[in-house]
């Protein structure tokens, strides 16, 4: 756990909670962001919402293995953008995806939101197979696109209006739920404002509030932070923590290397297939040693990229 404070002084851990009490402590050098934040984050805050609780799930998942891939493999005529993936997901886990540009972890995020289907392999989602049930499983998952996906010649309020129409909210049910979302996501300002004029940190929380609409099981979050200041990604990730532990399952992709640190777990891909895969303190022990006592996640993701690479130069030659 990193703990930023304001003074340069040793956090009492007796005023930290029973739980901390085994905890020790050791000094780190400040990040860059980090002076950011204390600068910024007071004016701006980050909100203490009741998210969990409006939003939490009855899943129809019995064995809490919400997402299981199996052996899927993708390919567009010869070539293959995705070799033989397999991983499980938990229910309310933090599940994330990173690799570099064409590491095919766009193509299985679709496959996953049932919009690609697999050339071989199985994916279940929801407790549903993608090649029997795609439609039902969609119903069950809420998703945010990188770029801003919405209409953008629609209002604010319009926007929620289709979403949650497309959902199947009507009535009191859709006028709750639409109420909520102006408010936990503080979009009442903006609620006759053109979407496509919004700030793009306004923009991002109205995609998230779309994808919320119809409380899913599972939300699907395709590079969600890409362009958006320490602020609004650290008030985006406060959110994602509190649905996940309202039992929301939540797969990401991300290029942000800190990101994964906010995973439960996570795998690394490369053209195709999964490097690593495990919680990102497991990620961080397979390159640790008296030199690098104690390596980022950044330095992980280099050093199996660079290790896969040179393999398959070796393997080539």
């Amino acid at each position: 756990m990193r703990v930023v404070t304001e003074q340069a002084a040793t956090p009492d851990l007796a005023a930290m909670g029973p739980d901390m009490a085994d905890a020790q402590i050791s000094s780190v050098p400040p990040r860059f962001e980090d002076s950011f934040i204390a600068m910024l984050g007071k004016k701006s805050g980050i909100p203490r919402t009741a998210m969990a609780a409006v939003t939490a799930p009855s899943t129809s998942v019995q064995d809490e293995k919400v997402i299981v891939v199996r052996d899927v493999k993708r390919r567009f005529g010869d070539f293959y953008a995705v070799k033989g993936v397999s991983f499980e997901v938990g229910l309310g886990e933090v599940f994330g995806l990173l690799g570099a540009n064409g590491a095919g972890k766009s193509t299985l995020f679709r496959m996953l939101c049932g919009l690609l289907p697999a050339s071989e392999g199985t994916l279940h989602v929801a407790g549903l197979d993608l090649r029997r049930a795609a439609a039902k499983a969609r119903a069950r998952i809420g998703y945010m696109a990188q770029h801003f996906s919405l209409y953008t010649g629609l209002s604010v309020r319009e926007n929620l209006l289709f979403f949650s129409s497309a959902y199947g909210l009507r009535g009191k049910m859709q006028r709750e739920r639409i109420d909520w979302v102006m408010q936990e996501f503080d979009l009442a300002p903006f609620a006759k404002a053109s979407s496509g004029d919004l700030p793009l940190g306004y923009k991002q929380r109205l995609s998230l509030a779309a994808a919320l609409m119809h409380s899913p099981e599972i939300l699907f979050l395709d590079e969600p932070t890409s362009g958006v200041d320490p602020l609004a990604r650290r008030e985006f990730w406060h959110r994602i923590n509190i649905l996940a532990e309202g039992g929301v399952t939540v797969l990401v992709t991300t290029h942000f290397m800190e990101e994964a640190e906010y995973c439960d777990r996570l795998v690394i891909m490369s053209q195709g297939e999964i490097l690593a895969q495990g919680t990102p303190e497991e990620m961080r022990m397979r390159i640790r040693n008296p030199n690098r006592p104690d390596p980022s996640m950044e330095d992980v993701f280099i050093e199996l990229i660079e290790t896969w690479e040179g393999k398959d130069k070796g393997e080539t030659a």
